[in-house]
């Protein structure tokens, strides 16, 4: 079981945007990295296009790598720690240091 998915409140722990928080739209698993909403925004230069007769500057969300981000507890509002632990119907949950159960979305 991953340690993030899509929908999950993270934090992130490190670089130019420590201490942001937001929502994972898009996860590269493949490259280790997420996408997160209001972080790590950055600035495209658009040229004219026949699809995008404007052009210009284009502000979008780029992937950050996953160790940098850590879940929030949904009890206390900090980032934290997660654990897997198998439920009482038989399916395992992500769990947070605190003993609540992290859901998605």
């Amino acid at each position: 079981m991953q340690r993030l998915k899509v929908g999950d409140l993270v934090q992130v722990i490190s670089g130019k945007d420590r201490g942001k928080q937001g929502r994972v739209t898009k996860l590269l698993l493949d490259e280790g990295k997420a996408v997160v909403e209001g972080v790590n925004v950055v600035t495209r230069h658009q040229r004219p296009t026949p699809r995008n007769q404007e052009g210009g500057k284009v502000t979008k969300e780029a992937p950050i790598y996953a160790c940098k981000l850590m879940p929030v507890d949904p009890t206390t509002g900090k980032p934290t720690r997660v654990h897997v632990r198998v439920g009482e119907d038989g399916k395992s949950q992500r769990v947070a240091k605190s003993g609540s159960v992290i859901t998605q979305g």
